[in-house]
């Protein structure tokens, strides 16, 4: 992930405020606000009252795609931040375009020329890009589908729009700025938004595909070898739960035939991260990398390593949400090792519980119709929670971060499956996200060890150990007492928090990110497990436990808040889905 920022329409004439914003421009990216997020180059691009400038992580082309990008005659410049998956396809109906470089993003000024404003549901991948047209000084800027990277808009009180990939970059400099919705574009001719991304499943009616395991197989392994693009060393994240697990399987068997492969070696390796001495993650994962034969990296850390790093992860992450901060910190250490390994990217398993209902709480769905509009729900809400901890986390050390499950058309095959086959049925041994673990049932070659495939859903902060949240708790008790607490509505009338360790969070975001903005980009509300508001409502016993964790969904979780003890759900093996044979392929990345 590469960092952008753009200055745009700075109505003051005067020779002093240009070269103040060039100077702006230039100290928030040469003096650190996002060079984190691209260390390999710095560009700056003047044209009037605009700026444009960009801080590259080179995975695509390293030798010559540095930005800004241009068309042909220089006319059309762009910053952008992202891959684009197909641009090996789209150059070919670009036939009489001339491109400058190799990287994958440089069909966007091409795109433009050819067809205006209308080529964005064109591109394959995720991205945040702003174009500037110098014939008539008019620009345009797009977030991709999801929000998979992030995005901010601002403005000023001289008339400017600031674009920026953190909040940071806009904070001290905008009147006003909040989150740039994920699926839409802004214009300067029209002076407004519009939603470019529309798919069937986003007015939440109810779909009736039936349920077909192959096409979703299919679908999961396209998103997972699109993403194998990359001139540099790549790995994956293997936690040892289902998710990441498929990833990691998925890539060793496409590894081999990759130009990475050929350049750094077909070698797998895979990263995990947990507490010393108790995280269900590190042996989940560890047997899975054996099963791969990857060579595993395991990161271990302890509760005070991860309470000395949470002002540097509400910093970077730029949220004051409990559970998004609770599963960046263990990511952010991971990410810095990985960082130091030599390592520029990595796949990772964000996205299957939301469209697939994964989350535990799921079980208590009343009905289908239910069901499914939760995962509508938690999809329109992925940019605020594992989209953003997934893009800063990581990019806070350099480092990109990939997640299939969030591929458009992966996306589009099981939002149009009928949601009675995603429904939770233990008595008739359907376990949480059952549509996708049938699809990658193999019995002739297995994708996974059958008790793996089947394991529980485990929350990332919950699986790097148990005692990771409990030690969070303890130490916000420790710095937030009741009086503060009793005050905390006329502190924060707005998302007040409602726990000591929500409350600690909020005091050190207030620190970094003082202005009513900010505090407004951040999302609030109800939930149990990672639920909606709304999906609260299932359950009654719910309003007693409101927390994020995994474990909060009492009654399900094998080891809930309750206290209790549960017993694992012994599941019939369902039936083998054969297809044909595939590459095989151990691999990934660092030459050792």
């Amino acid at each position: 992930m590469c960092g952008i920022l753009a200055v745009l329409g700075c109505t003051d004439d005067s020779q002093a405020k240009r070269v103040r914003v060039l100077e702006l421009s230039r100290r928030q990216f040469f003096f650190s606000l996002l060079r984190h997020r691209g260390p390999d180059w710095s560009g700056i691009y003047q044209h009037g009252d605009n700026y444009l400038a960009h801080e590259r992580l080179a995975i695509v082309d390293p030798d010559s795609g540095d930005q800004p990008l241009f068309n042909e005659d220089k006319t059309i410049v762009v910053t952008v931040n992202g891959e684009i998956y197909n641009h090996e396809e789209l150059r070919k109906d670009l036939k009489n375009h001339k491109f400058r470089t190799g990287s994958d993003c440089d069909v966007i000024s091409h795109l433009y020329e050819e067809h205006g404003e209308n080529f964005v549901d064109m591109l394959d991948g995720v991205f945040s890009f702003v174009l500037l047209d110098t014939r008539d000084n008019s620009f345009m800027v797009a977030r991709d589908a999801i929000g998979v990277t992030s995005l901010y808009i601002g403005w000023g009180l001289d008339g400017s729009v600031w674009i920026s990939s953190e909040m940071k970059g806009l904070h001290e400099d905008c009147e006003h700025f909040e989150v740039f919705p994920p699926g839409l574009l802004y214009s300067s001719k029209s002076g407004g938004f519009k939603q470019w991304y529309n798919p069937p499943w986003y007015n939440e009616s109810v779909p009736s595909t039936p349920y077909e395991p192959l096409a979703v197989r299919h679908a999961f392994e396209a998103a997972v070898t699109k993403r194998l693009m990359s001139d540099v060393p790549f790995g994956v994240l293997l936690s040892g739960g289902l998710d990441s697990s498929l990833v990691a399987s998925i890539t060793a068997r496409h590894l081999a035939g990759t130009k990475a492969a050929k350049r750094w070696g077909s070698q797998l390796h895979s990263f995990c991260v947990g507490l010393r001495g108790g995280s269900p993650d590190l042996k989940a994962g560890k047997e899975v990398a054996d099963y791969l034969g990857t060579v595993h990296h395991e990161f271990h850390f302890t509760v005070q390593d991860g309470i000395d790093a949470v002002e540097d992860v509400i910093y970077h992450v730029e949220t004051y949400d409990v559970t998004t901060i609770r599963a960046s910190t263990p990511m952010f250490l991971m990410s810095r090792k990985i960082k130091s390994l030599g390592v520029k990217m990595v796949l990772s398993g964000e996205g299957s519980d939301e469209i697939f209902g994964g989350y535990l709480y799921f079980h208590k769905a009343p009905n289908k119709q239910e069901f499914h509009q939760e995962t509508c729900r938690k999809i329109k809400a992925l940019h605020k929670y594992d989209c953003l901890r997934a893009n800063k986390a990581t990019s806070a050390f350099g480092l990109e971060a990939r997640i299939p499950f969030l591929d458009k058309e992966f996306i589009n095959t099981v939002m149009s499956l009928d949601p009675e086959s995603k429904m939770i049925k233990p008595e008739e041994g359907r376990i949480e996200k059952w549509v996708l673990r049938r699809a990658f049932d193999d019995e002739e070659r297995p994708y996974l060890p059958k008790h793996i495939l089947y394991r529980q859903k485990e929350q990332f902060s919950d699986g790097v150990g148990y005692s990771w949240i409990d030690g969070l708790k303890a130490h916000a008790a420790e710095n937030v007492n009741d009086k503060m607490m009793s005050n905390a509505a006329h502190i924060f009338p707005h998302n007040t928090p409602l726990t000591k360790e929500a409350y600690y969070y909020r005091m050190i975001f207030e620190r970094f990110f003082p202005q009513n903005s900010a505090r407004l980009t951040v999302p609030g509300g109800a939930t149990v497990a990672c639920s909606t508001a709304k999906a609260v409502e299932w359950d009654a016993n719910w309003s007693n436990n409101m927390d994020p964790s995994g474990r909060a969904a009492v009654g399900v979780h094998l080891s809930d808040y309750d206290g209790n003890s549960k017993v694992a759900v012994s599941l019939p093996p369902p039936k083998t889905v054969e297809d044909t044979p595939m590459m095989m392929g151990h691999g990934v990345v660092i030459q050792t």
